[in-house]
């Protein structure tokens, strides 16, 4: 076991762990950041992505000693004093899930996207969105959400 210390939304923590523990891990079992979701375990299905750097990771496949010294940023990181992130309200207002299980890693995967591609195309979304799997086919909706959360990151009415 290492003391290991990583950045998790803009807190420092020191976690007691094997360096080639996952991320997900420790997110989950150490931190109680039950957000995050274990799906496939092999960074095929998106639901354990989170933003390193702001930049898209999958945790399941991530191990903790590469994020020592990063800033780590999970679904409970994106709400600031109690306002959703634009993303997190858009996909409330689209009601785009379903049964909710892929949802945190969809939302971290749009804000990705969003960061980086301001107003994408409908293409731009599914092509950003292509390591995400939802099971419940809601797609539709989650490309609705990412849009209107697009519109509302630029100012746009």
């Amino acid at each position: 076991m290492s003391s290991i210390e990583i950045e998790v939304n803009g807190v420092k923590h020191q976690v007691n762990a094997e360096p080639d523990t996952s991320l997900l891990e420790v997110l989950r079992n150490d931190l109680g950041m039950t957000g995050t979701k274990f799906g496939c375990g092999e960074s095929e299905c998106g639901a354990c992505t989170v933003l390193v750097n702001g930049s898209l990771a999958h945790s399941c496949v991530t191990q903790v000693s590469e994020v020592a010294g990063l800033s780590v940023t999970t679904i409970e990181g994106l709400e600031k004093n109690g306002k959703l992130h634009p993303v997190q309200q858009a996909f409330l207002d689209e009601n785009a899930m379903q049964c909710a299980y892929c949802v945190s890693g969809m939302i971290m995967a749009s804000v990705s996207l969003l960061n980086k591609t301001p107003n994408p195309t409908d293409e731009q979304i599914v092509q950003g969105m292509s390591g995400n799997v939802c099971r419940c086919g809601s797609y539709p909706r989650m490309i609705a959400a990412i849009r209107k959360a697009s519109k509302t990151m630029r100012g746009d009415k």
